[in-house]
C-alpha cells in the first residue's frame, strides 16, 4: 500500500510533526531519509524494514560496504548518498556540540568522543584533538590515512598543524578496524617521536588513544606516555 493511502496519524512524516522524531521507529526514520525510494508493490517503509532485517541492526546497515548496499533492491545511489550524508551530519553535530560545550577533561569524555568519530571507519585513520590550555576542543583533525609507521606519520606536519591551531595540548588517536585495540611497536615509537617533537614548541601530548569497535585504549592509562 502506498504511504499516501495510510491513515494520516500512521504516516511517518505526520507522526514526526505531531509527536517528535523520537517517537518513530528505526524503520520509519530510515523511510523519511530515503524519501521517494521504494520497490514495486511496496513502499519506502517496507524498504527500510527490509534493509534493517538484512543487516541485523541500524549500525550494521550504516557501515555496510557500499557495493553491498547499492545491490539492495530499491535503494539506489540517491538513497545510499542520503544515508551517508545523514551519518556524517550526525558525526559533525556531535563534534560541534563537544567543541562548544563540555571539556575533554576526563578519559571518559575523550573516549566517548573518539569512539563516536572513529569506530566505524573502514580504514585506519591517524587523528589529533587540538586543545586549549583548559582542555577545550579547538579542532579534531584527520592527519594521515593508512597503517601507522615511521613513513606515514610525519612529525614536522603534526607540529605545523598544532602550531596553526594554536594548541596548548594534543591527544592523538587512531583506529584499528580489526577490532583489536592493543598498541603495536610502531604505535609506541611514533608516539615517542611526536611527543619529543612537540615538546620543542611547548605543546603537551596528553594521550594517544586506539579505538577498536566500542573499546578505547589509552596510552596514558597504560603508562606508555
Amino acid at each position: 500500500m502506498n504511504l499516501r493511502q495510510w491513515p494520516a496519524q500512521e504516516r511517518p512524516r505526520e507522526r514526526l510533526m505531531a509527536l517528535g522524531a523520537q517517537t518513530l521507529s528505526d524503520a520509519e526514520l530510515l523511510a523519511l531519509l530515503l524519501g521517494g525510494s521504494g520497490i514495486r508493490g511496496g513502499n519506502v517503509v517496507d524498504l527500510a524494514r527490509g534493509l534493517l532485517a538484512a543487516h541485523r541492526s541500524l549500525r550494521e546497515l550504516l557501515i555496510a560496504d557500499r557495493t553491498a548496499l547499492l545491490a539492495q533492491r530499491g535503494l539506489g545511489t540517491a538513497g545510499y548518498c542520503r544515508l551517508q550524508a545523514a551519518l556524517e551530519l550526525a558525526r559533525r553535530h556531535y563534534a560541534e556540540a563537544l567543541r562548544n560545550g563540555p571539556l575533554l577533561d576526563s578519559p571518559a569524555a575523550t573516549h566517548r568522543f573518539l569512539v563516536s568519530r572513529l569506530r566505524d571507519q573502514p580504514h585506519e585513520l591517524f587523528c589529533c584533538l587540538h586543545l586549549d590550555n583548559r582542555h577545550r576542543l579547538i579542532a579534531f583533525d584527520e592527519l594521515f590515512r593508512g597503517t601507522i609507521d615511521g613513513a606515514s606519520v610525519h612529525p614536522r606536519e603534526v607540529v605545523k598543524q598544532a602550531l596553526g591551531r594554536n594548541a596548548a595540548a594534543v591527544i592523538f588517536a587512531h583506529n584499528h578496524p580489526s577490532g583489536v585495540a592493543e598498541p603495536s611497536q610502531a604505535d609506541e615509537l611514533i608516539t615517542r617521536r611526536l611527543r619529543e617533537a612537540l615538546a620543542l614548541v611547548d605543546i603537551r601530548v596528553l594521550d594517544h588513544c586506539i579505538v577498536a569497535d566500542t573499546d578505547c585504549l589509552s596510552f596514558a592509562e597504560r603508562g606508555l606516555i
